[in-house]
């Protein structure tokens, strides 16, 4: 089968992280995490499940991923944190990658995750709680994170 011949999962998952069956919410998180650890992005952007030997494409609304929470930690003598921890909606947790971090439509913050692999989506209250650490200069917003700023381009504005 070709890239291009690939089946629909009937899987859809929505803005907010949450994943449907032919319309029916999936409430197995056992499921949904499997899915997410076998979950890849062909060459034309499209979100694929790829487990044992079968591909199908799943529908999102905007990203599979959605951040729910951000936690700051600070391990040196700076007032600016020394990391961000992610808590994603496969139920794992993982370090922002500062430099991916942009701004979309809707001003929805956005940022990669799995190694600069997928984006993901902030939901409101962890966009709030990164929201807290950002600063501006001269107009342009910024992220302070180990002694370093991380501006925080908006893809609208670019």
């Amino acid at each position: 089968m070709s890239e291009d011949n690939i089946a629909p999962c009937f899987i859809y998952i929505n803005k907010e992280g949450r994943w449907f069956y032919k319309g029916v919410e999936m409430i197995r998180r056992e499921f949904v995490r499997l899915f997410y650890q076998h979950m890849e992005i062909d060459f034309s952007g499209r979100y694929l499940i790829h487990w044992r030997g079968e591909r199908c494409y799943v529908a999102v609304e905007d990203t599979p991923f959605v951040i729910y929470r951000v936690a700051a930690e600070n391990s040196n003598d700076s007032e600016a944190p020394s990391r961000f921890t992610l808590f994603l909606s496969d139920d794992s947790q993982e370090d922002l990658l500062p430099d991916t971090l942009h701004v979309g439509d809707s001003n929805v913050l956005y940022c990669k995750i799995r190694k600069g692999t997928f984006p993901a989506r902030f939901n409101r209250a962890a966009y709030y709680q990164l929201a807290a650490y950002i600063e501006e200069d001269n107009g342009r917003f910024y992220l302070p994170l180990d002694n370093a700023k991380y501006f925080i381009p908006d893809v609208n504005n670019i």
